[in-house]
């Protein structure tokens, strides 16, 4: 497991926004997105009873609303062990095959780096 110490500065920096996004809401996963142009959105899960969207679902959706063409990187804090397919589809939408998906921990350490595909 690496730790947030070993990342680049800017997926340090969406980790953390991530991480503060689901302590501040409660919410068992928080998430964010840097977009093609630098710009960073965050979420945390949304339960509703009529809309349950990932915390990286709601995220991308937030990024294609405000404008964006693209993403350059996402992260998801969550106790998942894996990130989950619905999540890897939504960053291959928006930011393409290739586009690195972050899975940390609740305590921010990096338990994956996936790319979607």
């Amino acid at each position: 497991m690496s730790e947030i110490t070993e990342l680049d500065p800017e997926d340090k920096k969406i980790i953390t926004l991530a991480r503060s996004v689901r302590a501040r809401n409660g919410v068992a996963e928080g998430a964010a997105v840097r977009d093609e142009t630098g710009r960073t959105y965050t979420a945390g899960s949304v339960s509703l009873e009529s809309l349950r969207l990932s915390a990286l679902q709601t995220a991308v959706a937030m990024a294609v609303a405000s404008g964006a063409k693209g993403l350059e990187a996402a992260a998801v804090v969550t106790e998942a062990e894996t990130p989950a397919e619905a999540d890897l589809a939504a960053v291959r939408d928006l930011g393409g095959a290739g586009t690195p998906l972050l899975l940390a921990g609740p305590d921010g350490a990096l338990r994956s780096r996936t790319e979607a595909r």
